[in-house]
C-alpha cells in the first residue's frame, strides 16, 4: 500500500527538522516545530524515515536516544569528520564527560538522573566528537571513553582503572559528582588558543575553541 502524500511531505519536513536541529529531539518537540496538531502523525513519520534510511546507502542513520530522534552520522563515520567539525567545550558538556570518564562503563539512564534531560544531547555531543562510545544495552546505551579521550587529555591509558587513578590524583575528583570542567585542566593547550570571558569553558585554559582531538 502506497504512503500518503501528506505523510510523504512529512516524512522530509521531520528530516530537514531533524537535520537542522543538530541534537535528539523528541517527537512532541518535532510536532511543535512543525505545527503539526495530529500527535500519531510525527511518530508515523519518523519511523518511515527510519526505515528509509536503513534501506537505503547514506552515512546517515536516524538514531532513537531515549525517547528522542537524532538524524547522525554512523559510527564507521564518525573518526572521519574530525578535522572538518569545530570543537567547542561548555562547562555542562565537561561535566557529562568527566562523569562518563569517572563511572564508565556508565548506562545513559543513570547519567540522566545525574544530570537531567540535557544527558541526550551532551552525549551526542561527545560522541560527534569521537571522545565517547555507546553500545546499545537494552532500552538505553551503555557509554565509555575512547582512545582518543586518553590520547587527547594526554592519559597515559585508555583503562578505566587509570583514567579514575588520575582523575581522583592529579585533580582531587571524589566519587561523587565529579567537578564541572575537572577535565580542561589536563587538555593539551591549542596553538591558538585565546582567552574567553565566561561562561564559555573550552578546554584547555577556557579557551574559546579547541582543536579537534589528533587522528588516530
Amino acid at each position: 500500500m502506497s504512503v500518503p502524500s501528506r505523510l510523504d511531505d512529512l516524512v522530509f519536513e521531520v528530516e530537514a527538522v531533524l537535520f537542522a536541529a543538530g541534537k535528539p529531539l523528541s517527537a512532541r518537540e518535532i510536532a511543535a516545530a512543525l505545527e503539526v496538531e495530529d500527535g500519531r502523525a510525527v511518530p508515523r513519520a519518523v519511523r518511515t524515515l527510519e526505515e528509509t534510511y536503513r534501506n537505503r546507502q547514506s552515512a546517515l542513520e536516524v538514531r532513537r536516544v531515549g525517547d528522542r530522534y537524532a538524524l547522525q552520522l554512523q559510527e564507521r563515520f564518525v573518526p572521519l569528520v574530525h578535522a572538518v567539525t569545530p570543537v567547542e567545550m561548555a562547562p555542562r558538556t565537561l561535566r557529562a564527560l568527566t562523569l562518563i570518564a569517572y563511572h564508565q562503563p556508565i548506562l545513559q539512564s543513570v547519567l540522566v538522573r545525574m544530570i537531567g534531560e540535557v544527558a541526550y544531547e551532551e552525549v551526542q555531543h561527545l560522541r560527534g566528537l569521537g571522545l565517547v562510545r555507546t553500545e546499545p544495552k537494552g532500552s538505553t546505551l551503555e557509554l565509555s571513553t575512547s582512545r582518543r579521550f586518553a590520547e587527547y587529555f594526554g592519559i597515559p591509558s585508555g583503562r578505566p582503572e587509570e583514567i579514575r587513578r588520575v582523575l581522583e590524583q592529579k585533580l582531587g575528583v571524589a566519587p561523587g559528582l565529579p567537578p564541572a570542567g575537572a577535565l580542561a585542566e589536563t587538555a593539551a593547550p591549542a596553538p591558538d588558543a585565546r582567552a574567553a570571558p565566561e561562561p564559555t569553558a573550552s578546554p584547555p585554559d577556557g579557551a574559546g575553541a579547541v582543536a579537534p582531538p589528533p587522528a588516530t
